[in-house]
């Protein structure tokens, strides 16, 4: 029997903290901005307060009061528009181009990244198709065939912008959902050889994929180029001690660090909170995946339940994603860290989803 409640008080308790954290540590590392000549720190900081945090909770609160069953109505609508915005995102006069990526679409003054969409749909898309099949997913045909399509549409959208660290977090998820969905492992060994080889040939390539692979093995190597932001990120994680600077405190934040309010700010948080705020931040990451992570195992429903473990899945690995590049534990990428890095699309994402799982965890077995 499934039962009626308020929403998940833990889960809603983590993600608040989550929330403040990356407010006060994006707020300290913007001020890193202030001290580049073409710093555009009042644009930034307005799409990540007002659209980002702002809407972004006012959307949280709204999908919190929505039933999941209209998410599952609506998955191949979704679908179909965040595929529509991703062809559309590299037309030239459409689609905003930085830094060598054709990304992001302008709506007056703020930029809106297309890739969000299709994350969401994509997990929206897979959670009802097995909502319908059942012991299906077991079977190539109605099971893997189908993730195999959805990943391969996505990877032709994804390469041409290019974002392939987004492209692995959408593997990542829907791997995940295929498991929790009672998948053959043998499929799931065909996705991780796929993978591999999928990053051999981007390597080969894409001189930037080989690139940060070469400078994961020997950071050493053009300390001035290449590796110049795992040689910052380190210095300034190291220089953070046990306890850190203190806020706004952060040195590194000052021309030193790429992208001080992007990939790098986790180093940031770091200088300033030491390794007991570092060690903090991690262990707030680990509980909103447990508590999610349970709350989906409570739900009766396979697509609530599979939208959840999608979710929690691809904002948990990209936050580790980010973090292990920062540490030089894995190759560096563009990925951003949830709840705390720049990026107003990503926020109000990132906090609609979240407002989903609240949704869902309102029903639960009784």
């Amino acid at each position: 029997m499934a039962s009626r409640a308020k929403v998940d008080k833990p889960f809603l308790f983590i993600s608040i903290i989550l929330i403040i954290s990356g407010f006060f540590i994006f707020s300290s590392a913007s001020l890193g901005l202030l001290a580049k000549e073409s710093s555009n720190y009042s644009s930034i900081a307005f799409s990540q307060t007002v659209f980002g945090l702002f809407l972004g909770s006012v959307a949280m609160i709204v999908a919190s009061r929505l039933d999941a069953k209209i998410w599952k109505k609506s998955a191949f609508y979704l679908l179909f528009v965040a595929i529509v915005l991703n062809i559309l995102v590299l037309v030239p006069g459409i689609g905003f181009e930085h830094a060598g990526a054709r990304r992001w679409i302008m709506i007056g003054t703020i930029s809106f990244q297309t890739s969000e969409v299709l994350k969401l749909a994509f997990i929206l898309y897979f959670a009802a198709w097995v909502s319908g099949i059942k012991e299906g997913i077991k079977t190539f045909r109605l099971g893997f065939l189908p993730l195999l399509v959805l990943l391969t549409i996505s990877a032709l959208l994804l390469l041409k912008q290019p974002d392939t660290d987004n492209l692995i977090l959408m593997v990542i998820a829907g791997t995940a959902m295929f498991v929790a969905a009672g998948g053959k492992w043998r499929y799931v060994l065909f996705i991780i050889l796929a993978g591999l080889l999928g990053i051999t040939f981007l390597a080969v390539t894409r001189p930037y994929v080989m690139q940060r692979i070469t400078t994961f093995f020997n950071p050493q190597v053009d300390a001035l180029g290449a590796s110049f932001q795992i040689q910052q990120s380190l210095i300034a994680i190291g220089s953070g001690g046990l306890f850190g600077r203190g806020f706004g405190q952060s040195i590194q934040k000052f021309t030193y660090l790429p992208e001080p309010v992007g990939d790098s700010i986790f180093a940031v948080a770091a200088e300033e909170f030491g390794f007991v705020g570092s060690l903090f931040l991690l262990i707030i990451f680990v509980l909103f995946t447990t508590r999610g992570l349970k709350i989906a195992s409570r739900t009766p429903n396979i697509f609530a339940r599979l939208t959840v473990v999608g979710i929690v899945i691809m904002i948990v690995s990209q936050a580790f994603v980010n973090i292990g590049a920062m540490l030089g534990v894995i190759p560096l990428s563009g990925i951003t860290l949830p709840f705390v890095s720049h990026g107003g699309t990503s926020l109000f994402f990132t906090l609609f989803e979240v407002g989903i799982i609240l949704s869902v965890s309102k029903t639960r077995e009784s």
